[in-house]
């Protein structure tokens, strides 16, 4: 049985969604509880109600459409991210905001009302583009993940914290616990890959069935500040010459590893950021991941270990934080098959691949038996205005989601 979505409305959603906040002509800046973040959320909860949908909004902001089923229980729940990077594309976490909404609003005019409920759902941050430590705000607060106080000491770079930012919306930080739900029972996020590897395969879509691990360290080296003429190379104390050993040996533990092990340097901050002496202190971050749970475990321990006996071999002192510390989520395997059978039902031709980025699905994990749905993306680029997903690729991975909804809730 085929399953045909409109391409032509999934194209004209993308488009007019990426109104808000424009960027550039292709790029996206829509960081959580900005004006454009409120103008795409109210759209989305426009769509909703245009297709047929129940329309409710949470206590973080987060916009759910919800199609009600015949028989009471538990809910089958798909969407994505609203916000974007600084500046973003316009595909990254919208698509799948918009492939949910696509897929509940076919099945709606073609089955009519399900037997279990369905719901969709745009989430009102997951970036942490604006605010540095609030990642996946939208799904952490869905699953009770968000700790007490943590909307007051959050701060944006301009010092706002997100409660602050909650409340110039019209949100009430004190109710973020009225976010969570115990009913969700199967959560499939549809993406954009991100990457190369569909792509790299000529295949249009690839279901998900691993999640990478992340880690994400903030480093303190600190060692001695000196004339960068006056004092002789040895017995200095420089944390830049630490930091660039560290660098090499970080990366090599994940080129020596292998794919799919990725560490990434991707920020450094210099005191005294001048050109004629020696730093004081090198703060900067690494970035680790993989997807199997214990060959991250040991990707971590040896990066450690490394970054430890290099400080302690030029005599600098060393610290670190994890202010992300994402665990690999591995998929469920019955709504991994589920949407396999969906790709195959609907001639969509797909791969069985994993995830090098983080999702709001692990979180979601916690909760519900989870799932992923890739759509291609071209030349593998992300998280920048040049990032593009055709309207066919796009369409495809929504065939894909709305034959997998079909056959759970149907």
């Amino acid at each position: 049985m085929r399953i045909d979505v409109d391409a032509g409305l999934i194209e004209q959603y993308v488009r007019e969604l990426a109104r808000h906040g424009a960027h550039g002509e292709t790029g996206v800046w829509r960081t959580a509880y900005s004006p454009e973040w409120l103008a795409a959320q109210e759209q989305v909860a426009a769509w909703y109600a245009e297709a047929g949908l129940e329309v409710r909004r949470d206590a973080v902001g987060n916009v759910w459409g919800r199609l009600a089923g015949e028989q009471a229980g538990p809910v089958i729940a798909s969407g994505s991210h609203i916000d974007s990077q600084t500046p973003g594309g316009r595909y990254d976490g919208a698509l799948g905001v918009i492939g949910a909404l696509a897929a509940l609003r076919t099945l709606h005019e073609r089955f009519g009302r399900p037997r279990c409920t369905l719901e969709a759902v745009s989430l009102c941050e997951e970036e942490a583009s604006r605010f540095h430590a609030a990642n996946f705000w939208g799904s952490r607060a869905i699953t009770k993940s968000i700790a007490p106080g943590e909307p007051e000491r959050i701060l944006d770079f301009d010092g706002v914290s997100i409660a602050a930012a909650m409340r110039a919306v019209g949100l009430d930080p004190e109710r973020v616990p009225d976010a969570g739900r115990h009913d969700i029972e199967t959560w499939i996020e549809l993406h954009i890959e991100q990457g190369p590897v569909l792509e790299a395969a000529g295949l249009q879509v690839g279901v998900v069935d691993a999640i990478t691990g992340i880690r994400h360290y903030v480093v303190e080296l600190v060692g001695r500040s000196d004339h960068a003429g006056a004092r002789p190379m040895e017995g200095r104390l420089d944390p830049m010459a630490g930091f660039a050993e560290i660098v090499s040996a970080v990366i090599g533990v994940a080129l020596e590893m292998g794919p799919p092990a990725v560490t990434t340097v991707g920020r450094v901050h210099v005191e005294p950021n001048l050109p004629g002496a020696v730093p004081d202190r090198v703060v900067f971050t690494v970035d680790s991941r993989h997807p199997d749970p214990q060959t991250l475990a040991g990707q971590h321990a040896q990066q450690e270990q490394l970054m430890r006996a290099i400080a302690e071999r030029r005599g600098l002192e060393i610290s670190w934080s994890t202010p992300l510390d994402l665990p690999p989520c591995l998929c469920d395997s019955g709504v991994v098959a589920a949407l396999e059978r969906a790709g195959r039902e609907q001639d969509v031709p797909f791969r069985r691949m994993h995830s090098g980025a983080g999702h709001d699905t692990q979180n979601m994990a916690r909760i519900a038996k989870v799932a992923m749905v890739f759509a291609r993306s071209e030349g593998g680029r992300s998280h920048t205005p040049a990032e593009f997903t055709s309207v066919d690729d796009a369409a495809a991975a929504t065939r894909v989601l709305a034959a997998a909804l079909h056959e759970l809730a149907y």
